[in-house]
């Protein structure tokens, strides 16, 4: 994108901010349908301001250049710039640079109701569950569209639509980018969860039973539903339920009864550059499994508030974004979350080796803070896919607690003895994912006990 353009986006980034979408979706009643949230919530037009429209229940759709600024800098998802299914390496073009310290708000996209399975027509799949086309971003129907960077393989690539690089000015390997995020707004009042053949915790393995510990008929989807391989993933069978958002929850409808649960916004892709390839497409690039540089880590502790640390593997550090989650539970077990654009803001700063800014498990390893807890982080296999993949989760967890042991003892002093033994009576563990060949563990270490 030129900086003309992103400067004329910015100028039309003007309206509603994050405590008018809390009113908004409170307005839009509880007990409301599908197509009575979608005709309550219908807008995305602009005024002739460049200012979003109001609605009928209130909440405007936050359109790629509107809404209330908050960052330094705004950085849209155009489909000439964002990479579909793969994250940046050390090697990647920035589409933006700022300094140390600054800001940047960036409008990050869904990839649920713009995949093949469901057709790559986000009008007509959000048609389908009573959206107005108004409602529909108008960046994701442009990224599938026109997305043509890389060819698009469904079965192979990621799922991802990938928001970056950012450089970051004085950023070298050996340094740490500190992520503080500051604001995750949701774009639209709608979200997807996903449920593809071959993925999840429950899904077929590669060569059509069951996986260890369930059988047959416990498979997710149901191996009966599998009409893969077929040349139109729409024919697949994959699974899609669409989520309405009423009074801030989300809320799936099942009959004539519905299940309620509190919205959590948070992107769980957040990354540095990590990959040493030059290839886009190379197998060490691909949004799916997480690494030691970050990218679909998927820990739901990330949202407002939290602080994210990652090891710098290359000059400007080469920051991106995506997986824009709404609500997701530990484990994610389905394969995806409450999966919905949303609207973030982060602080990027540099932290330099033996300058104190870092935790210091944090330049080797990815590393979290919450205001209440420190968050040691385990990946099965965070080398990026290199010689295959390992998905164990106790490999995850030793790597968690050998992440606690060296902060503990590191930064805060205490003996591993009695640090081994504080893990087990006070600090907890959880599954982040296990749906992203990679899987997850990360630890709760609670500051109130150490009088922090």
């Amino acid at each position: 994108m030129s900086e003309h353009a992103r400067e004329a986006a910015m100028n039309l980034y003007a309206g509603i901010g994050r405590r008018d979408f809390v009113r908004a979706v409170a307005a839009v009643g509880a007990g409301a349908g599908v197509a009575g949230l979608a005709s309550a919530c219908s807008s995305g037009s602009s005024t002739p301001d460049g200012s979003p429209s109001a609605t009928a229940g209130g909440f405007s759709v936050l359109q790629p250049g509107q809404g209330d600024p908050e960052g330094d800098h705004y950085l849209p998802s155009t489909p000439d710039e964002v990479l579909w299914g793969y994250v940046p390496t050390v090697h990647a073009t920035p589409v933006m640079q700022m300094a140390s310290g600054q800001t940047v708000t960036i409008d990050a996209v869904s990839h649920e109701g713009i995949l093949e399975d469901q057709g790559r027509d986000p009008i007509e799949y959000f048609g389908t569950q009573g959206v107005d086309q108004s409602d529909v971003l108008q960046d994701a129907v442009a990224i599938a569209a026109d997305y043509d960077r890389t060819p698009r393989n469904f079965d192979k690539d990621g799922p991802h639509v990938v928001t970056g690089p950012v450089f970051v000015e004085g950023a070298q390997p050996g340094d740490v980018l500190k992520i503080e995020i500051l604001q995750a707004i949701p774009r639209v009042p709608y979200g997807v969860v996903s449920s593809r053949h071959g993925k999840g915790a429950l899904a077929r393995t590669a060569d059509g039973g069951a996986p260890p510990g369930i059988t047959d008929q416990e498979v997710m989807p149901a191996i009966a539903s599998d009409r893969r391989p077929n040349p139109d993933p729409r024919l697949y069978g994959n699974v899609s339920t669409f989520t309405g958002v009423e009074d801030g929850y989300g809320v799936m409808k099942y009959g004539a009864a519905q299940v309620r649960f509190p919205l959590r916004p948070f992107m769980g892709m957040m990354g540095v550059a990590f990959s040493q390839d030059t290839d886009l497409t190379a197998a060490t690039a691909n949004s799916i499994p997480p690494t030691v540089g970050g990218g679909n880590i998927d820990i739901r502790l990330l949202g407002e508030g939290a602080t994210f640390y990652l090891p710098v593997f290359a000059e400007g550090a080469l920051f991106y974004v995506g997986d824009p989650h709404m609500a997701m539970g530990d484990g994610e077990v389905a394969l995806t979350a409450m999966e919905g654009s949303l609207r973030g803001t982060y602080r990027l700063s540099v932290c330099k080796p033996r300058s104190g800014d870092a935790p210091s498990v944090a330049y080797r390893y990815p590393f979290a803070e919450t205001a209440d807890a420190w968050v040691p982080i385990g990946l099965s296999d965070p080398d990026g896919s290199v010689g295959g993949q390992g998905t164990d989760l106790d490999v995850a967890m030793r790597r968690a607690v050998v992440n606690a042991l060296d902060f503990l003892e590191t930064d805060r002093g205490m003996d591993r003895a009695t640090a081994y033994a504080y893990l087990s009576a006070a600090a907890d563990f959880s599954v982040s994912q296990v749906v992203d060949r990679t899987v997850g563990v990360h630890g709760q270490l609670y500051k109130s006990h150490f009088g922090d």
